[in-house]
């Protein structure tokens, strides 16, 4: 800190006779600035007493200075909360470079320093806000004070501002230098960068401090870009591809790294916690999303490769707040979501939040038509300053026809017959719609021990029900009739997961371990039932839907599943002062699984176990810049129904990882990257086996390798960006079928990125209008596993113009600007699906 960037008050108080400054400065001062003769001794000659001759003299001189804290007041804001630090009237040494976080507290250490209230020998504060429940300043040692602000589940994101002196210092670690007035940092308007995660090591861990590559994508960018659905978020994540057509009721599925992220294979999570049912999923309640690329096992257990998703979900607030949005578009679009929070009773320590969201939409695809309704009420408890509990629930229903896309023969690729409108429905809007319910309930709960060591414990139950009406397109030879076999079935299933950890900080001189350990348990149960009949063949230039009743008396699938597992696993993120991070995991698994298929009338069981590790080193040069290295594996049981020719079951398919990366936080943590190369094999993977293709053998293996680079945050005041590009090298390394070795698994483009600028105007008459470009380009990939045939490449412009207030906001979001005519993804040559076309959707949010 250089000597002309400390501010002054316009009122003086005396340090032994010097105008005040803030005393943190003065070491800085001395040593970096010590060039400034003039100012230096300007110091020594308001110096108290003897003049120091020496630096040495000088610091001790400093150092007998003890001063007394005699008040302290902590006052909300509209910006958020003050504590103001009254004193004897000496200055307090504050060094605003030393605060920093631990676990879920801000911690500041103020040296010098006694307190000296006149009733007790420490202040407490309790449930100051929704997100803090204890404000502590306690005395560390005889000349040094602490003062500790706790979150309720993790660092708050309240702006707290520490006041002495005259002068104001954000309590957030690596904050700008003190100013007169409160710094402002702007979280109350949103952040595009998150400088803290929790889905890397289930706790709230720097993403500078993770030895992987992690995304965030905040809330505030979901607002800009109107985002509703996951798939409106994986746009802004590198290496991250769609696998799947946004009009269906199953699982919306993703490619990472080339390797399938899906629910059903344990790649996405609620707060931490594994889900299973949140399929077409509504971000009405939803504050951050969080992408860990790579193996995940060694915390979340079985899941595929490619890494996991991790919603993070609004919490109830202190102060009530009442917001109402309505959106309007094309293609009969209509949505409206209201967000109603506040507390219960007049202590403030219960706390309530409800999140709704009804959907109604047409679309560009004949008979093709949504509706979704969701809700999701939130209770929290704060039993004491060290305990609380969160009661959550979400209920979701989803009602669409099913879509299967168009062949790739008239939209990819060439057809005699002319080329398909990529309006074109070749299912059947005669058959019952796909309508599927689910929800999720359960409890988090916390308990702190001490300020170093707290419990959590997490309870949910997951329900789902759907009734299937299915369409199994074909094309036949002559490249415009279409076979179609159709499926109506229900299927029904209920889920359990209980998880514990022990959450800890040891601190043995200059090392600190932040320890984790924990169990789950997770329980599940589903049954399908599905009969089957042919449909009339469909001409596909002129499809005729009328069709006579036919009856489905063929049971296609009859069956009924369990699944159960129990993980244990333990982390300890080492750290050799502040520039040297190591961190050591691993997770032991036992799974077992059963599956009675009545159809066949046989009884399938298989039990597994498996140890998943992960090791990670990180070296920070400066504070601003993570170099990192790591190695971690994944595992996921192979289905009870697989089994080889000899009856035999296969052993869990396994994925290893090796990353490289270095990470960045610029303009106070504002604006953060990730470039990240990195090489995963995932072996035994299930082929057909080519002597008796009804079974399996388990000889596969997919290897992927690339480069990838994230960058997200504030460039300057108002302007914010997301800025994305990955290169992804993926292939089938080994595989029973000559034709699919060396092939690509398909949807995984080789080069993909995007560019995503917001501007709000922060000044004059234009204060509050913005407007957001976005650029999203997706390289050629291919359709299907046996690479046939390619989807070619796109860009597609999404733009955003808005005008906010502080009560209300307008916005106005056109998807695919210019009306491009491209393929998001492709399961094989019978689907393709076409992306959509020009969307406009017009926004109006009310807060009150």
């Amino acid at each position: 800190m250089k000597l002309n960037t400390v501010l002054f008050n316009s009122a003086t108080l005396a340090f032994v006779g010097l105008p005040v400054m803030t005393i943190a400065a003065i070491p800085a001062i001395a040593e970096s600035n010590i060039s400034h003769l003039k100012d230096y001794a300007l110091l020594r000659r308001y110096h108290k007493g003897r003049p120091a001759t020496t630096l040495k003299e000088w610091r001790a001189q400093v150092e007998a200075a003890i001063v007394r804290v005699t008040n302290v007041k902590v006052d909300r804001t509209d910006d958020g909360l003050d504590i103001t630090l009254e004193t004897d009237g000496k200055p307090l040494t504050i060094d605003a470079s030393k605060f920093k976080a631990e676990g879920n507290a801000l911690i500041a250490d103020i040296p010098n320093t006694v307190l000296a209230l006149p009733e007790s020998k420490s202040f407490e504060a309790l449930n100051p806000t929704t997100d803090i429940a204890t404000i502590r300043i306690t005395q560390q040692d005889a000349n040094q004070i602490r003062i500790s602000v706790i979150g309720t589940q993790a660092v708050p994101k309240t702006e707290i501002t520490l006041k002495a002196n005259g002068l104001a210092y954000s309590l957030a670690p690596d904050a700008d230098d003190p100013e007169e007035e409160v710094i402002v940092t702007g979280a109350g308007l949103g952040r595009y960068s998150a400088p803290n995660a929790s889905t890397a090591t289930r706790t709230n861990t720097p993403i500078l401090d993770v030895p992987q590559s992690i995304q965030v994508i905040p809330r505030k960018v979901l607002e800009d870009q109107n985002a509703v659905e996951l798939r409106d978020v994986a746009k802004n994540v590198s290496g991250v591809a769609l696998e799947s057509s946004a009009f269906t009721s199953f699982p919306t599925q993703f490619r990472s790294r080339g390797f399938l992220l899906s629910p059903n294979n344990g790649n996405v999570f609620i707060n931490g916690i594994r889900n299973r049912v949140r399929f077409q999923n509504d971000l009405a309640n939803v504050e951050q999303v969080e992408f860990l690329k790579g193996p995940a096992s060694v915390l979340y257990g079985q899941s595929e490769p490619g890494g996991i998703i991790n919603y993070v979900t609004k919490n109830p607030l202190e102060d009530p707040f009442y917001g109402a949005q309505l959106t309007l578009g094309n293609y009969s679009h209509y949505r409206a979501a209201i967000d109603f929070t506040g507390s219960i009773n007049d202590e403030k320590t219960v706390l309530y939040r409800l999140n709704t969201a009804y959907l109604n939409t047409g679309s560009f695809v004949d008979f093709i038509d949504i509706e979704r309704a969701f809700v999701a009420p939130t209770i929290s408890f704060q039993i004491s300053d060290k305990t609380s509990l969160i009661l959550e629930s979400e209920h979701q229903s989803n009602s669409v026809p099913d879509y299967d896309g168009i062949p790739a023969v008239g939209s990819v690729l060439p057809n005699p017959n002319g080329r398909i409108p990529r309006s074109r429905n070749i299912d059947d809007p005669l058959l019952k719609r796909q309508n599927y319910y689910s929800t999720m309930a359960g409890y988090r709960f916390q308990h702190e021990f001490s300020e170093n060591w707290k419990l959590r414990n997490a309870f949910r139950i997951e329900l789902w029900r759907t009734d299937e009406g299915i369409v199994s397109p074909v094309l036949l030879p002559d490249n415009r009739t279409i076979s179609r076999t159709a499926f109506l079935g229900q299927s029904f299933a209920r889920y359990y997961t209980v998880q514990t950890d022990l959450v800890g900080t040891i601190k043995t001189g200059n090392i600190k371990q932040d320890l984790l350990f924990g169990v789950e348990w997770f329980h599940g149960s589903q049954s399908v039932y599905r009969t089957t009949a042919r449909l009339p063949n469909l001409n596909l230039f002129n499809p005729v839907y009328q069709r006579p009743d036919i009856p489905f008396r063929t049971v296609a699938i009859d069956q009924f599943s369990r699944e159960a597992f129990v993980g244990i696993y333990a982390q300890d993120l080492i750290s050799f002062g502040e520039q040297f991070k190591v961190l050591l995991g691993g997770r032991f698994d036992i799974s077992l699984q059963s599956l009675q298929n009545d159809v066949l009338r046989r009884t399938f069981e298989s039990d597994d176990t498996a140890f998943s590790p992960r090791v990670g080193l990180v070296y920070q040069p400066i504070k601003e810049v993570s170099l990192y290295a790591g190695w971690t594996r994944s595992f996921i049981p192979v289905s009870a129904a697989s089994l080889s020719a000899s009856g035999s079951t296969f052993e869990p398919s396994t994925g290893e990882q090796f990353e490289v990366g270095v990470k960045t936080e610029l303009f106070n943590r504002k604006l953060t990257s990730t470039l990240a190369a990195y090489q995963i094999k995932r072996k035994n993977i299930l082929v057909p086996d080519p002597a008796n293709p009804v079974f399996n053998i388990q000889i596969g293996e997919q290897e992927s390798k690339g480069i990838e680079f994230d960058l997200g945050g504030e460039v300057l005041p108002g302007l914010n960006l997301i800025a994305t590009y990955a290169f992804t090298d993926s292939e089938f390394t080994k595989d029973s079928r000559p034709a699919f070795r060396g092939t690509t698994p398909n949807n995984v483009p080789r080069h993909s990125a995007s560019l995503w600028a917001n501007y709000e105007f922060q000044t004059n008459a234009l204060k509050g209008f913005g407007i957001g470009v976005g650029v999203f380009f997706v390289g050629d990939r291919f359709g299907d596993l046996a690479n046939t045939f390619e989807l070619p490449s796109y860009v597609r412009t999404d733009l955003a113009l808005y005008y906010r207030q502080k009560k209300w906001h307008v916005g106005l979001n056109i998807k695919n600007l210019f009306n491009v005519d491209f393929f998001e993804a492709a399961r094989d040559r019978n689907a393709v699906f076409p992306g959509e076309p020009i969307t406009v959707q017009g926004t109006v949010s009310v807060n009150f």
